[in-house]
């Protein structure tokens, strides 16, 4: 695997759900984990995408173990079906939430739930298939959500997170991200209430219970929020099926090498976050130099580290999507 220069711990027996596995950030992180020995569970909407990511995973790591899962993460339905498959096979370990729109539409659009797409996209779809799955997955299980630069540049609207009044195609993106690293950080914030701990990124909150912790107050799941900097497909290898830029393309994010990178070091991050050692729930993980770099642990914005804003967070998932995330049994 030489498009990877720091080597991951031995997944050997271990099971992960990748979501979006078959582009981007999210091919990367399941080429990495299946290099290690992990079996991966790609999931997308294109059974075609997804059968080219797999052959070129394969490519490299022959004996890759695999399997591919179909599901729209903005349709509750489908993500309610995927999530059916995945309670049939064995526990997972790992569970990354990398699915999500960045090429996001100039218009309002809704999901097939009337949901805001790039929410329902970004957040609801993640936090729906949380709520089926958490109790399938195994002790000591880490799931990481993708965060982004993007919390940093804009604010929070608590009171229009569908974006009902006016939409912005950028406010659509940024306070989905937003939103998404609140959940990650107040997903922590339940899970070690429940637990009798306390938040890594502050007070123990929440009103789940039925985790049974390690009898030190720490959670059985651990959550982490993670972000892969500046990384662009045209500083990305090329990969068929997968990535395949234009060399228009390439010489655009060329002249963006000081600070980008590919999306395969992006991934790093990712990877770290759910196999690194020392890594711990409630923590926030990004590149050394925020746009590119090795995996470092990092500060994230005030406003999705607030347990305030991750209980209103929290609430309005509940209410758009009619899930309740259990803290697991």
């Amino acid at each position: 695997m030489s498009w990877y220069p720091v080597p991951v711990p031995s997944q050997a027996g271990r099971r992960f759900l990748v979501t979006g596995g078959n582009r981007g950030i999210g091919f990367f992180t399941a080429a990495r984990l299946a290099g290690a020995g992990a079996h991966v569970v790609l999931s997308g909407r294109s059974r075609e995408r997804m059968d080219a990511a797999v052959r070129a995973i394969r490519d490299r790591v022959p004996a890759a173990s695999l399997e591919t899962l179909v599901l729209d993460i903005s349709s509750l339905d489908s993500v309610r079906a995927g999530a059916d498959e995945v309670l049939a096979g064995p526990p997972l370990d790992g569970l990354v939430l990398n699915a999500g729109m960045v090429h996001v539409p100039q218009e309002r659009l809704e999901s097939v739930d009337g949901n805001e797409l790039v929410l329902a996209t970004n957040v609801l779809g993640h936090f729906a298939l949380l709520g089926r799955v958490l109790p399938h997955l195994a002790d000591g299980a880490r799931i990481v959500s993708l965060g982004s630069l993007a919390t940093r540049l804009s604010t929070l609207r608590l009171d229009d997170l569908q974006l009902t009044r006016e939409y912005d195609s950028w406010r659509a993106y940024a306070q989905s991200k937003i939103a998404a690293q609140s959940i990650g950080f107040q997903l922590d914030r339940r899970l070690r209430a429940a637990a009798g701990g306390a938040s890594a990124v502050g007070g123990a909150s929440g009103t789940a219970s039925g985790v049974a912790g390690a009898g030190d107050g720490s959670p059985r799941v651990s959550s982490i929020v993670a972000h892969p900097g500046y990384s662009i497909s045209g500083r990305t290898p090329r990969v068929a099926g997968v990535n395949e830029p234009t060399r228009r393309v390439r010489f655009a994010n060329a002249l963006q090498a000081p600070s980008a990178q590919g999306k395969h070091r992006g991934a790093e991050v990712i990877v770290h976050a759910a196999t690194g050692a020392g890594v711990e729930s409630g923590q926030f993980w990004g590149p050394r130099y925020d746009t590119k770099g090795r995996p470092s642990l990092k500060r994230p914005t005030r406003t999705s580290s607030d347990p305030e804003v991750g209980a209103l967070v929290w609430a309005v998932a509940e209410a758009a999507t009619g899930v309740r995330v259990e803290m697991g049994a």
